[in-house]
C-alpha cells in the first residue's frame, strides 16, 4: 500500500509511501484521491498528512514524463484537498521538493521538522512547477519571495520557511504538534489559492528575468516561471493553474528538459560499483596532501570543508607562503558568498596541518606537485615504508601511472585522479587505474568522490583522463581557427553563447598556459608529424605570457582585474599564419563552434571506440561537470545525438577535405551511422 489510513477520534491520519522519496506517481494520487473521500465520509475533525521514511516528499515520479499521465491529475487532487469540508494539516520532514511543496501549499496549515528543506526545484529539470507552484506560492509568501524561489529552484530550510510565510510553524514532532489544532479554527482558514498574491511594477518582474539570464544562461524554465508567477498577480487562480499546466506540458517534451533530466539521471547514477562496495581500504578521516600549487591548497580546502584533518606538505620550491596565501582565498571567497560562518572557518582552518615533512598516517596521499616523473617517483616509493603501507597513494601526473607504479613496492596502491575545480561547490572527479591498481584503491577514489560531493567517473586503464583529452583537442581546434582567422574573443565569444560558462582561451588563463605547453612538450615524442602543429601557443610562453598569474595570457588583464582584447595575440597569430603560407579567412560564430563541437565529438567517439571512456553517458558528465559544457544540452555525447551520428560524419567528411589527418572521423562513427543506432546505445 502506497497511502496508509487510519483514524483516531475525530482525527484522520495519511501517510505516504514509496521509498526512498514518497514521490508522487499514480499510486499515491489514487491514494490520496481515495483518502480524501474517507475523511470526508467519516466527517472527521482534521487530516493530517505525514510521510514514511526519510522525508515527506520529493515531488513527481520524473521517469513518467515522458509517458502518457493518467488520471487522477495532481492539480485536481490538490484542488480536492485544499476545498475539502476536511481541513488538511501538512507535517512534513526531512524534504518537501516540488509536487511535495504543492501539496503542502494545498493544505489548510503547514508544519516541518527542524532542517526540513523545502522548494520548487523544477527548473532544474527543464520544467515548471504542474499543480499550483507558482500560483500558490506567490499568493502565500507575496511575490518578491516567489521570485527568489521558483526562477532559480533555490530550496529553504524550515526556520526560513518559516520566516517567509511559507511554512506556519517548525517543531521536532509535526505530527504531535498538529495534533493540538483546533479543528474549528483550521476550518475557518483561507485556503491559498483564494488568497491575493499583490501587485508588483513590471520592473521588478524583468529584473528578475536578467537575472535568471544571468544565473541559468540559455535556460527557458526560469523564464517562463516568472512570467507565471507575474500573471498570479491578476489572473484567476483556475485559470492561471490552466496556463500553468500548459507550460509544464510544453516544457516536458522539450529539448532541454529532456537534456537536463539526462543529466539529472546520469549524475545520481554515477557511484562505486557494487563489485567494490565490500572492499577492505583505509579509512578518510585524514588525508595527506602533497604540493601548495592551485591543486593542492584547492584540494586541501575542498577536504576541510568536507570535514576532515588534513596535512598539506610543503614540496622543494614551493614558495613558504603559497599555502596560506592559497588557503586564506578559499576560506575568504567562501565566507563572503556565505558557505561559511567566521566560527565554523576558524575550526575548519584547524584541522589543517602545514608541514615540511610527509610523516603521519593517513588512509590516502594525494601528489599534486607538478615534478617530472623521476622526482615523483622517489617521493612516493619513500611513502611506501612501514608506516603508509596500507595508504592508498594518489598522483594527478597524466599520463604515465604505469609508469610510475612500476617503480613502487606497492604499485597496486597508486592510483590517478582528474580534480578540476577542485575548491568549486560542485565538480567532477575522474577515477584513473592503472594496469596494477588494486580495487581498494580505486574504492578510495570512490570514497574521495562520495566525501567530497563529486560526481565520479571511472576512466578507462589506459593512462591519462578522458576530461584532459577533450581539453586537448578542444584546444588544438580553438587554435587553429586562431591560426586561420579568427581572435581568441570571437572563438570565446561562438563558445559561451553555444552555452559552455567560458570559452576555450579564457579556461586556458585560468589554469596557466604553462600547463598546456608542458603537456604538449610531453607529447612531442609522440606526436603524429603529418599532423599541423599550431605554434601560435608556444610564442605566447616565449613572451612571458601565461595567464592570469602573469597578468596577460591570451587577454590581458591589467591591475590583476577583468580580462582585455589583446591586440598583440592577433597580431603573433597573423604573424605565424603568413609565416606558414595559411590563407585565412572569416569564420563567424556559426562556424567556429561547428569546428570545435566536431572535434570534441571525434575525440569522445574515439575514447569510446578505444574503451578508454566506458560510456557516453561518462562523457556527458565529465564535459558537463569538469569542461563547463551546458548542462541544458545534456553533456557532449547527449548533444551529438541530437544531431545524429550521420549528420556528425557528414560533418567531418567536408571538414577532411581541407585537412585529412586531422578531420578522420573515428570508426565508431561510421558504425553508429550504419546500424542506425545513437552514440548513447553504441557497447563494445
Amino acid at each position: 500500500m502506497t497511502v496508509h489510513t487510519r483514524r483516531e477520534g475525530r482525527t484522520g491520519y495519511v501517510e505516504l509511501d514509496t521509498p526512498p522519496v514518497n514521490a508522487i506517481g499514480l499510486d499515491i494520487r489514487k491514494g490520496l484521491l481515495a483518502a480524501v473521500d474517507w475523511a470526508e465520509a467519516q466527517g472527521l475533525e482534521r487530516v493530517i498528512l505525514s510521510g514514511r521514511g526519510r522525508m515527506f516528499s520529493a515531488g513527481a515520479d520524473i521517469r513518467s514524463f515522458d509517458a502518457p499521465l493518467p488520471e487522477p491529475y495532481l492539480p485536481d487532487l490538490l484542488n480536492r484537498i485544499e476545498r475539502s469540508a476536511v481541513p488538511w494539516i501538512a507535517a512534513a520532514h526531512g524534504a518537501a521538493l516540488g509536487g511535495g511543496l504543492e501539496l503542502m501549499l494545498a493544505c489548510r496549515y503547514r508544519i516541518a521538522a527542524p532542517g526540513t528543506r523545502l522548494g520548487l526545484p523544477e527548473v532544474g529539470i527543464g520544467v515548471v512547477s504542474g499543480a499550483g507552484g507558482t500560483q500558490r506560492l506567490p499568493r502565500l509568501v507575496g511575490l518578491a519571495k516567489a521570485l527568489e524561489l521558483a526562477p532559480s529552484g533555490r530550496t529553504v530550510t524550515a526556520e526560513e520557511a518559516r520566516a517567509i510565510g511559507l511554512i506556519d510553524e517548525v517543531d521536532a514532532d509535526p505530527v504531535a504538534f498538529a495534533e493540538l489544532t483546533n479543528g474549528e479554527w483550521l476550518g475557518m482558514k483561507v485556503p491559498v489559492s483564494e488568497l491575493n498574491s499583490g501587485e508588483l511594477p513590471p520592473e521588478v518582474f524583468e529584473t528578475a528575468r536578467r537575472e535568471a539570464g544571468r544565473t541559468m544562461p540559455g535556460q527557458i524554465a526560469p523564464q517562463r516561471a516568472i512570467d507565471l508567477i507575474e500573471a498570479s498577480q491578476h489572473m484567476p487562480f483556475d485559470d492561471g493553474l490552466i496556463q500553468e499546466r500548459a507550460v509544464f506540458f510544453d516544457l516536458s517534451h522539450s529539448a532541454q528538459s529532456k537534456a537536463l533530466r539526462h543529466v539529472f539521471f546520469a549524475e545520481r547514477a554515477a557511484r562505486m560499483p557494487e563489485r567494490l562496495a565490500d572492499t577492505t581500504r583505509p579509512a578518510l578521516d585524514r588525508v595527506t596532501v602533497l604540493g601548495t600549487g592551485p591543486v593542492g591548497t584547492g584540494t586541501a580546502f575542498a577536504l576541510l570543508m568536507a570535514g576532515l584533518s588534513v596535512t598539506l606538505v610543503r614540496e622543494e620550491g614551493d614558495m613558504p607562503c603559497s599555502a596560506a596565501s592559497g588557503l586564506d582565498r578559499h576560506f575568504d571567497h567562501a565566507l563572503e558568498r556565505g558557505r561559511l560562518t567566521p566560527e565554523t572557518a576558524a575550526a575548519r582552518r584547524a584541522a589543517l596541518t602545514l608541514t615540511d615533512e610527509r610523516t603521519g598516517a593517513a588512509g590516502l596521499v594525494l601528489d599534486t606537485t607538478d615534478a617530472p616523473t623521476e622526482e615523483r617517483l622517489a617521493v612516493l616509493a619513500s611513502l611506501q615504508d612501514g608506516r603508509t603501507a596500507e595508504a592508498v597513494l594518489a598522483t594527478t601526473a597524466m599520463p604515465g601511472i604505469d609508469r610510475l607504479a612500476r617503480g613502487l613496492p606497492e604499485p597496486s596502491r597508486l592510483i590517478g585522479l582528474h580534480l578540476p575545480d577542485v575548491a568549486g561547490e560542485k565538480g567532477l572527479i575522474e577515477i584513473l587505474p592503472g594496469a596494477a591498481t588494486c580495487a581498494a584503491a580505486v574504492a578510495t577514489g570512490f570514497d574521495l568522490a562520495r566525501i567530497l560531493g563529486r560526481v565520479p567517473v571511472l576512466a578507462g586503464a589506459a593512462g591519462g583522463s578522458i576530461g584532459r583529452r577533450l581539453l586537448a583537442r578542444y584546444a588544438e581546434a580553438a587554435e587553429t581557427v586562431l591560426m586561420d582567422g579568427s581572435t581568441p574573443w570571437e572563438v570565446d565569444e561562438a563558445m559561451v553563447e553555444f552555452g559552455f560558462a567560458m570559452g576555450p582561451f579564457e579556461a586556458q588563463d585560468i589554469s596557466g598556459l604553462d600547463l598546456a605547453h608542458a603537456e604538449r612538450r610531453r607529447q612531442d615524442a609522440t606526436r603524429d608529424p603529418a599532423r599541423r602543429y599550431i605554434p601560435v601557443a608556444d610564442r605566447m610562453i616565449d613572451l612571458g605570457k601565461l595567464g592570469r598569474k602573469t597578468g596577460a595570457g591570451w587577454y590581458r588583464y591589467p591591475g590583476g582585474g577583468g580580462k582585455v582584447d589583446d591586440p598583440i595575440v592577433a597580431d603573433l597569430a597573423l604573424e605565424e599564419a603568413r609565416y606558414a603560407g595559411v590563407e585565412r579567412c572569416d569564420y563567424g560564430p556559426g562556424e567556429i563552434r561547428h569546428r570545435l563541437l566536431l572535434a570534441l565529438i571525434n575525440e569522445a567517439a574515439e575514447m569510446l571506440h578505444e574503451g578508454f571512456a566506458a560510456s557516453a553517458t561518462d562523457i556527458d558528465l565529465v564535459t558537463v561537470f569538469g569542461l563547463g559544457f551546458p548542462r541544458w544540452r545534456g553533456g557532449l555525447m547527449h548533444y551529438a545525438d541530437t544531431l545524429g551520428p550521420a549528420k556528425v560524419q557528414e560533418g567531418l567528411q567536408a571538414l577532411s577535405a581541407e585537412d585529412p589527418v586531422v578531420w578522420s572521423a573515428s570508426p565508431l562513427i561510421g558504425e553508429c551511422a550504419a546500424r542506425g543506432i545513437s552514440f548513447a546505445d553504441w557497447h563494445r
